[in-house]
């Protein structure tokens, strides 16, 4: 069973939403910081999102700053990434990560294998 699975992805047209999900297995995620990437064809992997493990520290890239949200309920093992008014250059595919603490300042631990985003008219 893997770590981390990503899910919630597919096709959606510019300016619509989708909200992906990162549920974790065999660990306690509530103990860690997750952090959402996302890595289109041909260019290389980018941090959008990270949220430490009580949700006090946020950080958001700027490109995604007023239209992603990212989220977590501890209870579920789970974290979410709500994504509003999306843009083609938000095609990608999207990975959730551990962090190796609580904080978005520590480094990376377990990986998810994706979920793709399409955006397209």
């Amino acid at each position: 069973q893997l770590p981390l699975v990503e899910s919630g992805g597919g096709w959606v047209q510019p300016g619509g939403s989708l909200r992906l999900s990162c549920v974790a297995s065999g660990f306690t995620l509530g103990y860690y910081g997750i952090t959402w990437f996302r890595q289109a064809p041909g260019q290389e992997r980018e941090k959008i999102a990270c949220i430490n493990w009580n949700s006090r520290n946020i950080d958001y890239v700027d490109s995604v700053k007023g239209r992603f949200t990212i989220s977590r309920d501890n209870a579920k093992n789970t974290a979410y990434l709500q994504m509003n008014s999306l843009k083609e250059e938000d095609t990608a595919l999207y990975f959730c990560a551990s962090m190796l603490t609580g904080l978005c300042t520590s480094g990376l631990y377990y990986w998810g294998q994706g979920t793709q985003v399409t955006v397209s008219s």
